[in-house]
């Protein structure tokens, strides 16, 4: 060490210290030190120097700074005739270690051997200044090599989970794993010579080499057996014997393997690389074949491999064609637990498209489930007495077809990205069964009570549902007399049924707000011209006699957003579209509505993309987009602009599939009638066009309430067929099939009521025993009552924690039964505690956190005696 670093520790140590003893076994400064000077400080050589002498001088001068210099190694306490003044001072070392022992803060001399092995790491000052931030003066070396590791792995946490974690993820590369290749930051521990400390970490921490089987330490082998361990701990059974020999040894050990699991694969920062790399070693060990023969259940608590998340969705796909329903307990309890796993994880679905593919897996199979279900209940095809109890089966449970299919498809669509083959077959089946099966089935039923003397078409009224156009007169103009300062109409164009239905219950779980959903007959033909005139307040509907066949409200036409505007005038009212709406924020929108009693907002989603060959495949994504811009609408109407009442409808439905058309969806004309004025896939319109039994005829002075001599006759294809397929064909509106005239029409109104206040759903631990006695432990907890309307599922994620420090794995729950009988509504978790010791006298901690706020929901003490160890 240079004569001027010794002068800086040196003054460093006086900054604080009065007497310094430097004792020199070898005499090597024995020379220099008659020459040292140091401002205000006297130096004495106690070989020249009698004790008693130095006392007096020190006894003489007090305050005065001291260097005792011996060129000899410190004497015994026993023969020390200057102990008193040691105790008093400090001991000064001019070696290299010594010093850094100072530097470091550290109090043990002990450790100047361990500095000395450690000197390749000890001779870059970057380090030693990011170690001196780590260490603490009580460090023994065990502390100092785990926190060299964490200077080298560029890690801010020292403990050794860290810097494996840090270390494993290191082995993906510019977004690939390589297993082959050893990382750059340990060859930078290999080079520092601290792999030999990090191994032996792994054999303390995990039991890595305790079975002395590995002929030489890899991170490749220990990665093998952390995720091996942990997948063959998690299976319901004994571990394949192809893979116990990668299962780590000592089992109390292997706990804390799949404690560490679970923190890479939940950790966001490291999830790409646990993904990886399990995929990777997933391969190499053939985990397909091993999977193949297990059934999803042993599977059920397995997080470790995605590929064992695509064998479970595999096994409930197949479940599914041989005919397990929505209500197959086994299998709602599985996926209940898939999607508060790890690959399937609403909360991971934000951030990974994997993750996200997965899940809606799991909602394809679930839609596909319930479909087929509800088709069991119908097998034998259906039968209404009178179009009023057809209209009303729709409403109360056979648009559950329309809207199963539509979530099928809406969660297959987000798979088809990653390009597997899971839903193929179930696509398969579902379409063949809504396109083949219930479109023509329930056209069949349907048509047979709307056509003949007394069917629907000859009255064009049903019980129970107001026809669509005295929308005003019967929605709101009773509002408005009742007092109501002001009523917004928002009509959202192609809004069937069954979406206002899922509308409503989305609306339903916010607080202040009560919806309601009932319907109206819409008009025949049912396409956009006529259906907007129709809500509009009027005394008389006509159709104008020009190219376009505009519909004219009391003699105005009513067919642009303007003309609707100033037809709306007249009833202190005003005509605008949603968007527009919405960008003028809260101020800029009262001051508009201000004095206004009727606001009608136009949204056109679903209709401006599926009514158009190029986007019509995107109509049940334009459905799912439409709700949350609806709600999003109702929301900003209700708490920016103080609408205390909000009437959503439309202007008419529509059909969709996915399937592309086949001839025997054409309704077989041989020629469009003479009299046509306007062709479309679904109505035809003229004046004396008469009748064809090939289709549903009528005129609107019947069916939409124009005038006799403003009205036009119409053909429309009977069930779901189209006239000619020109164009985009899969989505269509314009005849009478339910999904095109049952007009939803949803009532949103403001609530202060305690009972409209949304909350999450309450639970509670089972069980009286406060005991973890084994490794891996299972806690039950009970959903105290049903999720409904404003009782909103609850997602939690629960651990173990000694105070805040978590000393499990964490795992997540989801309450979210709507089941009245309590034993439907249990939910249990395991969870797994890091080996270690623990004190039986005193309280850690089962707590349970909001997975959305981290908020803590529940804390309950409990003592840790592991006095038991899970067998595998």
């Amino acid at each position: 060490m240079s004569h001027q670093r010794i002068i800086e520790a040196l003054q460093a140590q006086f900054a604080t210290q009065q007497l310094l003893f430097w004792d020199d076994p070898e005499g090597e400064f024995s020379t220099w030190i008659d020459s040292l000077s140091l401002d205000g400080v006297h130096i004495l050589r106690l070989d020249r120097t009698p004790a008693l002498q130095v006392k007096l001088d020190v006894e003489r001068a007090p305050g005065t700074r001291w260097l005792f210099y011996r060129p000899a190694a410190e004497p015994d306490p026993a023969k020390d005739w200057l102990l008193d003044l040691r105790l008093r001072g400090r001991a000064f070392r001019a070696d290299s270690n010594s010093m850094l022992l100072d530097d470091l803060g550290l109090t043990g001399q002990a450790l100047r051997p361990h500095l000395k092995a450690r000197s390749k790491f000890l001779r870059a000052k970057d380090r030693v200044e990011k170690l001196r931030r780590l260490v603490t003066p009580s460090d023994d070396a065990e502390a100092l090599d785990r926190k060299m590791l964490a200077v080298l792995v560029r890690s801010e946490q020292a403990d050794f989970q860290t810097i494996l974690l840090r270390l494993l993820s290191s082995m993906v590369h510019e977004g690939e794993a390589d297993l082959a290749r050893e990382p750059r930051i340990w060859q930078d521990i290999v080079t520092n010579e601290l792999d030999s400390a990090f191994w032996a970490f792994a054999r303390q921490t995990l039991g890595y080499g305790a079975d002395g089987v590995a002929p030489a330490f890899t991170l490749r082998g220990l990665l093998y057996r952390i995720l091996v361990t942990d997948f063959c701990r998690s299976l319901s059974g004994k571990a394949p014997e192809s893979l116990r020999h990668f299962v780590l040894p000592d089992r109390t050990l292997a706990a804390n393997a799949s404690v560490f699991a679970a923190r890479w694969r939940t950790d966001m920062a490291a999830y790409e690389s646990y993904s990886l790399l399990s995929d990777a070693v997933a391969g190499e060990i053939g985990l397909d074949g091993v999977l193949s023969v297990l059934p999803g259940e042993a599977l059920a608590e397995t997080m470790t491999f995605a590929v064992a998340e695509r064998r479970i969705l595999k096994d409930l796909k197949d479940r599914v064609l041989a005919g397990a329903g929505a209500s197959d307990e086994a299998m709602q309890a599985l996926i209940a637990r898939r999607r508060d796993g790890h690959w399937a994880s609403r909360l991971m679905a934000q951030s990974s498209s994997e993750s996200r593919a997965l899940a809606a897996c799991y909602d394809a199979i679930e839609a596909g489930a319930a479909f087929f279900e509800l088709k069991a209940r119908f097998d034998a095809g259906f039968s209404f007495a009178n179009a009023e109890a057809a209209l009303m089966a729709y409403q109360s449970e056979l648009f559950r077809f329309d809207q199963l299919y539509r979530h099928f498809h809406e969660a297959g669509e987000k798979v088809e990205p990653m390009g597997w083959a899971v839903l193929h077959e179930l696509r398969t089946r579902i379409e063949e069964t809504y396109t083949g099966w219930f479109l023509p089935q329930f056209g069949t039923a349907w048509a047979k009570v709307i056509e003949g003397e007394g069917g629907l078409l000859s009255q064009w009224t049903a019980a129970g549902m107001p026809n669509q156009h005295r929308f005003f007169d019967i929605q709101v103009a009773p509002l408005l007399a009742a007092g109501a300062k002001r009523v917004f109409v928002v009509i959202s164009d192609a809004f069937r049924y069954e979406a206002a239905e899922e509308l409503v219950q989305q609306l339903n779980s916010k607080s202040r707000f009560k919806a309601g959903l009932s319907s109206q007959l819409g008009v025949l033909p049912s396409y956009t011209t006529l259906g907007m005139a129709a809500l509009l307040p009027h005394h008389s509907l006509a159709y104008k006699a020009n190219s376009n066949l505009d519909v004219v409200a009391d003699g105005q036409p009513v067919a642009t957003l303007e003309q609707r505007h100033a037809h709306l005038e007249k009833y202190e009212g005003l005509a605008m579209k949603a968007d527009e709406l919405l960008a003028l924020g809260k101020d800029k929108g009262r001051a508009l509505v201000r004095d206004r009693r009727v606001i009608y907002v136009y949204h056109d989603h679903i209709d401006a993309l599926g009514d158009k060959q190029a986007t019509e495949g995107m109509t049940f994504r334009a459905v799912d987009e439409a709700l949350a811009q609806l709600s999003q609408l109702v929301s900003f109407i209700i708490n920016s602009l103080n609408g205390s009442t909000v009437l959503l409808t439309a202007d008419h439905g529509f059909i969709y599939q996915e399937a592309p058309l086949l001839a025997a969806d054409k309704s077989a004309l041989d020629a469009q009638p003479e009299g046509t004025l306007k062709a479309k896939k679904r109505y035809l319109l003229g004046r004396g066009i008469g009748t064809s039994p090939k289709a549903w005829c009528g005129n609107t002075a019947l069916t939409a309430g124009t005038d006799p001599d403003g009205s036009l006759d119409f053909w429309v294809p009977k069930g779901a067929s189209r006239f000619h397929f020109a164009g985009g064909a899969r989505f269509v509106h314009g005849s009478a099939m339910p999904q095109e005239i049952v007009v939803p029409v949803i009532t949103v109104r403001e609530s202060e009521s305690d009972k409209e206040k949304a909350r999450h759903v309450e639970f509670s631990l089972l069980g009286a025993s406060n005991k973890v006695v084994t490794n891996t432990q299972r806690f039950e907890f009970i959903q105290t009552e049903a999720v409904s309307d404003k009782v909103l599922p609850r997602t939690v994620v629960i651990a173990l924690r000694d105070g805040d420090r978590l000393i499990s794995n964490e795992q997540t729950l989801t309450f979210d039964s709507a089941s009245q009988l309590l034993d439907e509504r249990k939910r249990s978790v395991f969870l797994t505690v890091l080996a270690g010791t623990y004190d039986k006298t005193r309280d850690y901690w089962l707590t349970t956190r909001d997975a959305a706020t981290k908020v803590e929901v529940l804390r309950v003490p409990l003592r840790v005696d592991l006095a038991f160890t899970n067998d595998f």
